[in-house]
C-alpha cells in the first residue's frame, strides 16, 4: 500500500497515469473517498494515459460510461445513486466488468459485500486535505 500527496489536479491525473500503465483489459480499480476528493480526476488521468482522447467526465447520472477510443476499452463506473445490486441484478454490472476492458469503478462499496468474479487489480481512496491537496493511497 502506498499513500501520496498531490498538490494539483495534474499531479492526482499523474499519479493514476502511472497506475494505468501497469493495468491490462479484464483489470478492476476500484476509486473511493468523499464527494469532491477527485475520483473523477483520478479516473480521468488513468484514462488519458491509455489513450482516451476526449472528455472523461462522471457517470454520476447514467451510472456508466465507455471510453472506446483508447489502446484498450474502458468502463467508468458511478455507483453513487445505487443503494447495493440486488443478486437479481447481476447484468447490471457484467457488461462493464468484461475481460477485453479496464473498468474503474467509483464509489464501489455501493455495490454490495462483492463485484462478483471481477479481478481487482487495485483498491484507490483519495482523501481531500484542503484546497487542490489530496491524499492518494494506491492498494494493489
Amino acid at each position: 500500500m502506498a499513500a501520496t500527496e498531490t498538490a494539483s489536479p495534474g499531479e492526482t491525473e499523474a499519479l493514476a497515469a502511472q497506475l494505468a500503465q501497469r493495468l491490462t483489459p479484464g483489470d478492476v480499480v476500484l476509486v473511493s473517498g468523499e464527494l469532491g476528493a477527485g475520483k473523477t480526476t483520478f479516473v480521468r488521468g488513468a484514462a488519458r494515459a491509455l489513450g482516451v482522447q476526449g472528455p472523461v467526465t462522471s457517470p454520476t447520472f447514467t451510472i456508466a460510461r465507455r471510453y472506446e477510443d483508447g489502446r484498450v476499452p474502458i468502463s467508468h463506473l458511478d455507483l453513487f445513486r445505487l443503494e447495493g445490486l440486488d443478486a437479481e441484478e447481476p447484468e447490471l454490472l457484467a457488461d462493464e466488468l468484461a475481460p477485453d476492458r479496464i473498468a474503474f469503478v467509483e464509489w464501489p462499496e455501493q455495490s454490495g459485500p462483492d463485484l462478483g468474479a471481477a479481478r481487482i487489480a487495485a483498491r484507490v481512496r483519495l482523501e481531500h486535505l484542503g484546497a487542490d491537496r489530496r491524499r492518494v493511497i494506491i492498494d494493489g
